[in-house]
C-alpha cells in the first residue's frame, strides 16, 4: 500500500537522523529500513516545518513499525492518507536540509 505522509519536523534532531539514515544504522532496519530511506530522499517541505512524502507500507496500522523504530524520534503530528500512486510533491528537499543541520552540527564539535 501507498501512503502520502505528513509530519513535523524536530529540527533539533534533524543532524541525528540524518546521520542515522546514512550510517548503515537504518539500511540494516528489517524489514523496511531501504524504503525509510528512500522516501527520506523523496521528502520535500510544503510548508515551514512539515515534510511530506509517499511511502510503500504493508502495516496496519500505517507505518507502525517505521514509527516506532524510527519517525517517532524526528516527528511530530504524523498523519498518513492512501494513494494510488507516488505523486510529485512541490517542495525544498528535507534530504538537504538533514545534510545541512548534520554538516553545521559537524563544524561546531571541532
Amino acid at each position: 500500500m501507498i501512503y502520502r505522509v505528513k509530519a513535523k519536523i524536530i529540527p533539533a534532531k534533524m543532524a541525528a537522523f540524518y546521520s542515522r539514515l546514512t550510517d548503515g544504522t537504518i539500511a540494516a532496519q528489517k524489514p523496511d529500513g531501504r524504503e525509510i530511506i528512500a522516501s527520506m530522499k523523496r521528502a520535500v517541505f510544503t510548508a515551514p516545518g512539515i515534510a511530506e512524502w509517499y511511502e510503500t507500507c504493508y502495516c496496519s496500522p500505517p507505518l507502525q513499525h517505521e514509527r516506532t523504530t524510527q519517525y517517532d524520534f524526528f516527528f511530530t503530528d504524523m498523519s498518513t492518507g492512501e494513494a494510488d500512486a507516488y505523486g510529485e510533491i512541490k517542495g525544498e528537499s528535507l534530504w538537504d536540509y538533514m545534510a545541512g543541520q548534520f554538516a553545521e552540527t559537524q563544524q561546531q564539535q571541532q
